[in-house]
């Protein structure tokens, strides 16, 4: 197969393997854009991308296990628990097992870790303004993604046998 110079593979149509037809490679390129723009806020905090997560989860509701926090941010237990580790060794959370369940690890905030939240109160407006999009089309373009994380995860949940053309 060959690919002209309008894009066309063989003049069948077809440009599905153009990497500006990627959805794949549309979300990397937005995802690292718009880690690039926490990076230096988050910086400024000496926290990482994935600790930040972490935080948000806590700040929004406080103790909570190791189970409860992968699940919120859909990261499994090998790749979330060194992220706990490094934030329990600068103090910022405390892991405490579960008295009804040993196995059980609930992670809570310490006052250092709840203080940081006011430090980083200011990033979410930041990232707006960075953003240059109205609240409105940020949340439809949220609601947009959530959408489609959910019909990746669902198996086969009503997925056409062939991809559907647009009309």
């Amino acid at each position: 197969m060959s690919l002209r110079a309008d894009g066309d593979a063989d003049g069948a149509g077809g440009n599905d393997l153009l990497l500006d037809e990627q959805v794949c490679f549309a979300l990397y390129a937005a995802s690292r854009a718009v880690t690039d723009v926490y990076r230096p806020l988050l910086t400024e905090l000496d926290l990482t991308y994935p600790q930040y997560l972490v935080l948000i989860v806590l700040w929004e509701r406080d103790s909570r296990t190791v189970k409860e926090i992968g699940a919120a941010l859909q990261l499994d237990y090998g790749t979330l628990s060194p992220l706990l580790k490094r934030l329990e060794a600068r103090g910022l959370v405390v892991r405490n097992r579960q008295a009804a369940d040993e196995r059980s690890v609930a992670i809570a905030l310490t006052p250092k870790g709840v203080a940081l939240r006011d430090r980083a109160a200011e990033i979410p407006g930041n990232i707006a303004c960075a953003l240059g999009m109205e609240a409105g089309t940020r949340r439809e373009l949220i609601a947009t993604l959530r959408e489609l994380t959910e019909a990746v995860r669902t198996p086969e949940a009503g997925r056409p046998a062939r991809p559907v053309e647009d009309q």
